[in-house]
């Protein structure tokens, strides 16, 4: 892929919550289980941490948003719905769950969420792009067993 090709902000973010390779759309992009990731995209070979370090720091901070986020919304909406006497057991309960359950559920996402801002922020560089190609060749961005 080359880097006049490289797919808009929203493309890439809109992939990457469908667990997709922002750069290139392909299935499964980096994931060979819900909580195993591997370093290529199987599809266009690309590195998913792109050489820099504390890269994952992105990934979580990604999912403390959305989790926090959430957690937001769910009580507001709680609030609102039992107003004027405020239902505060159950809108903790929820708000427990969502806090426990949910950083699990988009865990995968929220690393394809960060490349794609990744990307967005810094092209992918030629040697880059040259490496995800050599990978591809050589056969080392294959999806494992």
């Amino acid at each position: 892929m080359q880097e006049n090709t490289r797919p808009g902000l929203l493309r890439m973010l809109l992939r990457g919550s469908i667990r997709r390779c922002p750069l290139c759309g392909g299935k499964g992009a980096f994931f060979s289980g819900w909580f195993k990731r591997d370093e290529r995209c199987h599809t266009c070979g690309l590195l998913w941490e792109r050489k820099l370090e504390g890269f994952e720091l992105g990934s979580m901070t990604v999912n403390v948003i959305l989790t926090f986020g959430t957690m937001l919304i769910a009580m507001g909406i709680g609030v609102a719905l039992s107003y004027p006497d405020i239902a505060v057991l159950p809108i903790f309960v929820l708000i427990v769950a969502i806090a426990v359950v949910m950083p699990f559920v988009i865990f995968p996402m929220t690393y394809s969420i960060w490349l794609a801002v990744d990307l967005f922020m810094r092209a992918p560089e030629p040697d880059e792009l040259a490496d995800a190609a050599a990978a591809i060749a050589n056969g080392a961005a294959t999806r494992r067993s």
